[in-house]
């Protein structure tokens, strides 16, 4: 079968589980996912070559971050910016050190390759959490939270990953070159996304003084902006992803001055339907990944060793976020109070929980550990690659099918859809978790 035959082929099934999902009222992500690893199995199936983590990253994740920045309010991202760094930041090294040790000690992995997998299962992914919780009615704040916190995670997970990954290639780590390198990164990173999207904003702006802007132009360029943004990071070795999602907020937050309300009816449209199809083969890709995963372990470990090292790193990065999330949302208020000798109001705890339980895991990991290298400088064998490779699978798959189907479970059961909202900014803040 030739690949465009299995590209249109995959995009039949995604639309029919897709139909199949709203018929089911159950998100279309886990169902997908849940579908191409059955399919996968099939004896009649594709033979689908492992996912391409440069596919991944340069292709699909791009454009799925901008759309992402781009539709969320600057405003409200601003006045949750602690709560969203406190979790994209430092939730993603407590995660990281966990998984660190516990694989460490459970496993025995060396510790520089327990990093490299703390590193990939310990960002919750962009596309599976907004593509599962866009359909809930959370509130305003949490939805806010939890996009901020999926839209630079990922930047900081990928820094904490390359650091790990060079430090078992090469052998050796700084303390103080890596924290230099991850602020150099991430400020690279930030600094790129602003100028390019001054850049967009002025070409946008020159097109409409000179009576050149035509929707479909438009459109187009609004399309390149994402790939655009992070190829010239990347060869800056910088952060892509900060680039792109830097400009998304920007571009977003202009959007109204720059775009005519019919273009951005136009654009809106076009791009729901990219995100979709973009979403809808990264979905059944992860699926279809189960045959190469199982392939690449061989036989060194039994059934049972593999159940007992997946399911307790499983548990592990739910449990680290559950004893982040509760204090980080309350510990801040407490330092509030004591330096300035006021602060806002605790956040209700059923938010909080459902900040807790929202951490699906998506297809970022699984590129991340199909790119580990097969050898380290010195020709031998990259530590538990393989294991790696199945662990992080597993984590993708118990997160995001089990947190993603009992998480609409939970916000019934705590009555999160039935709080009231805030009314103002300002209550905005107040309520942030």
């Amino acid at each position: 079968m030739h690949s465009y035959e299995v590209v249109l082929l995959l995009l039949a099934v995604c639309i029919a589980l897709g139909l199949l999902g709203r018929w089911l009222r159950m998100p279309y992500p886990i169902l997908l996912v849940i579908g191409g690893l059955l399919i996968s199995l099939q004896p009649w199936a594709p033979a689908l070559p492992p996912l391409d983590p440069n596919l991944v990253m340069m292709f699909f994740l791009p454009p799925l971050l901008y759309a992402a920045a781009f539709n969320t309010p600057w405003k409200s991202f601003r006045l949750q910016l602690r709560a969203i760094s406190l979790l994209a930041l430092g939730l993603v090294m407590f995660t990281a050190t966990v998984v660190a040790f516990l694989a460490n000690w459970l496993i025995g992995l060396p510790l520089e390759a327990g990093f490299v997998l703390g590193a990939i299962v310990s960002p919750p992914d962009a596309v599976a959490a907004l593509a599962i919780t866009q359909r809930m009615k959370l509130s305003k704040i949490v939805t806010t939270i939890l996009e901020g916190e999926s839209l630079v995670n990922d930047a900081s997970a990928l820094v904490i990953y390359r650091m790990a990954v060079g430090c078992v290639v090469g052998g050796t780590f700084s303390v103080s070159e890596g924290c230099q390198t991850f602020f150099l990164v991430s400020a690279g990173g930030i600094a790129v996304g602003i100028v390019g999207a001054w850049l967009v904003l002025r070409l946008h702006g020159w097109l409409n003084r000179t009576h050149l802007a035509d929707a479909k132009l438009t459109i187009a360029i609004t399309l390149l902006t994402p790939f655009a943004l992070y190829f010239a990071a990347e060869h800056l070795h910088v952060s892509g992803v900060l680039a792109v999602v830097t400009a998304g907020l920007i571009v977003g937050q202009q959007c109204p001055r720059v775009f005519d309300p019919e273009m951005i009816v136009e654009a809106r449209a076009v791009w729901e339907m990219v995100e979709f199809v973009l979403n809808s083969l990264i979905f059944i890709l992860i699926g279809f990944q189960l045959p190469v995963v199982l392939g690449q372990l061989g036989d060194r470990y039994s059934p049972g060793e593999l159940a007992l090292f997946a399911s307790s790193i499983s548990a592990a990065v739910i449990g680290a976020r559950i004893v982040w999330v509760f204090p980080g949302a309350y510990i801040p208020r407490w330092f509030d109070r004591q330096l300035f000798g006021e602060a806002a109001p605790a956040p209700r705890w059923q938010n909080v929980a459902v900040v807790a339980w929202t951490g699906m895991r998506g297809v970022v990991s699984l590129a991340a550990a199909l790119a580990l290298p097969q050898a380290t400088a010195e020709g031998l064998p990259f530590p538990g690659r393989d294991l790696i490779l199945f662990i992080t699978f597993w984590v993708i798959f118990a997160t995001l099918v089990g947190q993603g189907l009992t998480l609409p479970l939970l916000i019934r059961w705590l009555g999160v859809e039935k709080l009231t909202e805030p009314e103002s900014p300002d209550d905005a803040q107040i309520e942030s978790s």
